[in-house]
């Protein structure tokens, strides 16, 4: 259950990445999201492939350095920095001096906040044992003294997500896939965190394996009072686990809302085109509904178009929404969207 208290808060959180032998900011793979997530909920993210979601929850933890932005944990500001880039006259992107950022030492901050990858093949050493894999973090914090109590903790987390304790001493290509990410899962526990970005995953999984690992993460955090950051595809796997669900386009959170009322009241336009894509498992009202079908790609995040990064393939898109981005605000209560037919 959710508290009111707001454990992660996010302020116009940037990150570019520079490409070489071109000039500008490079790829702009996060541009201004501002959020929050209470104590206790999980905050769903959906979006297209390559919108940013796990760039986002990758820079939020600080394993990608943001480019400017603010990020406060539990009431300490972890990042804080001014944006080195700004437009011209000519809408081009132009660099300035600014302040170094201000950041803390992020090795405490390890053991708050933890993520589980999308990919457990490939975020897993094959060269070490599961055993070593999970120990690996309680050697780093120096949280147990003796080899046993560190034994110990091992066998619990084997245990806790559904693994023998023998399984200890195997090594992660003798896994299946949902058993290499029960075994990314019991890593990310091994320091008692209480928020966890999990980066899709389910997505790697078998459908008849993502139900035991959503019901897993679901218990888990009733028991353990754990915070989640949920990155997915599956509208309908984040409607599931979600009590607040963002939607992310090329960089930008562009809706935020509590998961019932994004789900039956979309307001942002790509919003509604991601929900009619969703299949619905009853013939007569698949045959109903009206799927939305966007015209266009995706423009490229090395070189977003102005305004608002959705106009490009909006039906309803105007001159304004070319010429200004608009304002990401509460237009309900508890729903905020960024969209300029909205402020009519």
């Amino acid at each position: 259950m959710a508290e009111d208290k707001i454990l992660l808060e996010v302020k116009d959180l940037k990150k570019y990445f520079p490409v070489k032998g071109v000039k500008g900011p490079g790829v702009q793979a996060v541009e201004g999201v501002s959020l929050f997530i209470r104590k206790g909920e999980t905050l769903g993210l959906v979006g297209e492939s390559g919108c940013g979601k796990t760039t986002l929850g990758r820079t939020i933890l600080r394993l990608h350095e943001p480019t400017s932005g603010k990020i406060v944990y539990d009431g300490t500001t972890i990042f804080e920095g001014e944006d080195p880039w700004q437009r011209d006259g000519d809408g081009h992107m132009t660099k300035r001096r600014v302040p170094k950022p201000k950041s803390v030492d992020m090795l405490p901050y390890r053991r708050k906040m933890q993520i589980i990858f999308q990919d457990p093949s490939a975020s897993l050493d094959p060269r070490m044992t599961v055993g070593e894999i999970i120990g690996e973090a309680l050697d780093i914090h120096k949280l147990y003294g003796s080899k046993a109590e560190r034994a110990d903790r091992i066998r619990e987390l084997l245990a806790m997500v559904g693994l023998n304790t023998e399984h200890a001493n195997r090594y992660p290509h003798e896994f299946s896939g949902g058993q290499q990410q029960r075994v990314g899962i019991a890593r990310a526990l091994a320091v008692k965190p209480e928020f966890i970005v999990c980066d899709e995953p389910i997505s790697a999984l078998d459908v008849s394996i993502q139900s035991q690992v959503v019901n897993m993460l679901e218990d888990m955090q009733e028991e353990l009072g754990l915070t989640y950051l949920f990155i997915a595809h599956d509208l309908s796997v984040v409607r599931h686990i979600s009590d607040r669900i963002g939607v992310m386009y090329l960089g930008s959170l562009v809706e935020l809302a509590e998961s019932y009322e994004l789900n039956r009241h979309p307001l942002h336009p790509y919003t509604k085109t991601l929900l009619s894509a969703v299949p619905v498992p009853d013939p007569e009202v698949s045959r109903r509904r009206q799927r939305i079908v966007l015209e266009g790609d995706i423009p490229s995040p090395m070189d977003p178009p102005h305004g608002c990064r959705f106009h490009t393939r909006c039906p309803y898109a105007t001159e304004l929404c070319g010429r200004e981005a608009p304002a990401f605000r509460e237009v309900e209560p508890g729903h905020w969207a960024a969209c300029h037919l909205l402020n009519k």
